[in-house]
């Protein structure tokens, strides 16, 4: 795989800080059940890396430590790390909002049969794949039977609560483009799958979610190898928006890897760009029960103008921006 780091970190992008942290999203491993096209993590069946029991533990210190309200679990297929529903019940324990980043797939792998039930019972959030409502544009992207059993997946949590009125289970789907295109407006797609989804599955869900895919790891190695790398990166710099450094995820949240090293996102992460912190050149977990590093610099390169491009995206998709923000770009005369 072609690595593209060295064509990003020259940037102009602008220098951003930290503010309060108050998200974990932790990548539990790099092994899934999945192989598919856009995965900026490369991950696969054949992957190995693993949280272990001694970082899972001092996620949830750091959870208690800092006082943070939510962990978002990510992978990978997060589920097969074995520690996963130790993490959750203790998290949830301390009343921190779990979120789990679910391919829908992993519900109905060999003894995975009661998760979905599990994540039910603890009032996980959960966030899953579904990059289109047509069976051969997910199958393309995610391979053959991918959309049938991710159908039975969504309709297996609707059946516990997901996505019903005043139940409490939320229940998002996410998109991601097929190729080095923006996402469509996020508003728009969201009623084109609500529409779809219930009117062929009887399928119900709180929101969608699009999500830029990010010129690193397999698909950026793709755009490289199909020679669209730079016509890519032209397309997210020119489709730039100031506004969205407001409230781009790297502001609040820390990203954490199998090993418990830090990063300001997922995309560094896989950059192995670790995060900045007083002292500490590759800054651990155990360093944010001293501190969580508010005020310090975000690394940047070129790939985080995916992030701030058009509608601008993060792993809760489009962002919305502060109403700070929205009164110093309104047009004179407007509030």
């Amino acid at each position: 795989m072609r690595p593209t780091l060295p064509l990003l970190v020259q940037t102009d992008f602008p220098a951003i800080r930290r503010r309060r942290l108050d998200t974990l999203q932790v990548n539990l491993g790099y092994k899934c059940n999945q192989t598919c096209v856009h995965c900026h993590v490369n991950a696969g069946p054949n992957r190995t890396e693993m949280m272990d029991a001694a970082q899972i533990q001092l996620v949830l210190d750091v959870l208690r430590e800092r006082q943070l309200s939510t962990l978002d679990l990510t992978g990978g297929a997060p589920e097969l790390n074995v520690h996963f529903r130790d993490l959750v019940r203790g998290a949830r324990a301390l009343g921190v909002q779990v979120i789990d980043r679910c391919n829908l797939t992993i519900l109905s792998e060999p003894g995975q049969e009661d998760l979905a039930a599990f994540l039910a019972e603890q009032g996980v959030e959960v966030t899953a794949s579904l990059p289109c409502y047509s069976p051969a544009n997910v199958d393309r992207q995610r391979g053959d039977g991918v959309f049938d059993r991710s159908i039975a997946g969504l309709q297996q949590l609707n059946a516990l609560g997901y996505g019903q009125d005043h139940s409490g289970l939320r229940l998002n789907l996410v998109y991601n483009p097929q190729g080095p295109v923006l996402p469509p407006p996020q508003g728009a797609l969201e009623a084109d799958y609500k529409r779809e989804l219930l009117a062929h599955f009887g399928i119900r869900f709180n929101r969608l979610f699009a999500l830029t895919n990010m010129p690193v790891q397999r698909f950026g190695s793709t755009l490289l190898s199909k020679g669209t790398f730079e016509d890519y990166l032209r397309l997210l710099k020119g489709a730039y928006q100031a506004e969205n450094l407001e409230t781009v995820m790297c502001r609040s949240q820390v990203s954490v890897d199998w090993q418990g090293f830090l990063y300001d996102c997922d995309f560094n992460q896989m950059l192995a760009l670790p995060a900045s912190l007083p002292g500490q050149a590759r800054p651990h977990l155990r360093d944010l029960l001293k501190t969580d590093g508010e005020g310090q610099p975000i690394r940047v390169a070129d790939h985080c103008y995916g992030c701030t491009a058009g509608q601008g995206s993060s792993c809760g998709g489009a962002l919305e921006p502060t109403a700070e923000a929205r009164a110093d770009h309104a047009p004179l005369g407007e509030p």
